[in-house]
């Protein structure tokens, strides 16, 4: 039997008051895919990965997407694709008044990852 391909991403959202949860849709060898609920205010600390890629896809929501150890940031926003490539900064603040929703596809999965 082949594992599991189709999964819906309101199954594994997890709003909380505190920091945005990593909540893991899926994962194997290649890739974890990750989806995240961030709400207004909250934020995903800057970060790189030392040895992968993150791909970011915008279901909901907008924010503030850092691009730099010096804060720079870009907004972003509903239907837009994100990718910080190997070492590339890159976090995020809700700035909007509802809760920004997305999938991250890390690749490989066990890339690990360094708080700017």
């Amino acid at each position: 039997m082949s594992p599991q391909r189709l999964f819906k991403v309101t199954d594994f959202l997890q709003p909380a008051d505190g920091e945005p949860i990593r909540s893991v849709i899926t994962e194997s060898a290649d890739a974890a895919v990750v989806a995240w609920y961030v709400k207004p205010g909250q934020q995903i600390s800057a970060h790189v990965h030392p040895d992968g890629q993150d791909t970011w896809t915008i279901l909901s929501g907008c924010g503030e997407y850092r691009l730099s150890a010096s804060g720079e940031s870009i907004a972003i926003a509903q239907g837009d694709v994100l990718v910080a490539h190997r070492r590339e900064v890159h976090g995020v603040l809700n700035t909007g008044q509802d809760p920004l929703v997305f999938v991250s596809v890390v690749t490989p999965a066990a890339l690990g990852f360094e708080l700017v």
